[in-house]
């Protein structure tokens, strides 16, 4: 079972979902919860990417190191990092629908010890709350660059 999933109904073609949720620079534009972005790799999109992330997290900032395991074109990408003790998995995917695209966002979070297990079950209502509203920003950018173009 997810850790969470989002499900989100974009009336925007497939294509400029994937590109703004695959490509990091893209992501972290209409984010302004990302403060920072670092590309760690000489690889800038798709598999082998790997970048660190900034990201405000209340008052605090917090980075993370992420990297690209799966990039399937206007399809699905996967985004994994091992923080606090445990393996993030993030799967997005992407798929026609009512002349637009469903962006299933999956996160599966594997503890590698108990303290990341208890501390993950307490944080994920949080966790999830802001997964919500980053999908909802892609939704809300997308149909208005589409609108617009």
């Amino acid at each position: 079972m997810a850790f969470t999933t989002v499900t989100r109904s974009i009336a925007a073609p497939r294509e400029l979902v994937f590109d703004t949720i695959a490509h990091i620079e893209n992501f972290a534009e209409i984010n302004p919860d990302i403060v920072e972005i670092e590309i760690l790799s000489d690889v800038r999109r798709g598999v082998g990417t790997r970048f660190r992330e900034t990201r405000m997290m209340g008052k605090r900032k917090a980075s993370t190191i992420l990297e690209v395991t799966e990039y399937e074109e206007n399809e699905h990408i996967r985004i994994v990092c091992d923080s606090g003790g445990s393996t993030w998995d993030s799967l997005f995917t992407l798929r026609d629908a009512n002349g637009g695209t469903e962006l299933v966002f999956e996160m599966d979070v594997r503890p590698h010890k108990l303290l990341a297990k208890i501390m993950n079950r307490l944080f994920r209502g949080m966790i999830s709350k802001a997964i919500t509203k980053d999908i909802d920003r892609t939704k809300e950018h997308c149909e208005g660059v589409a609108t617009n173009a």
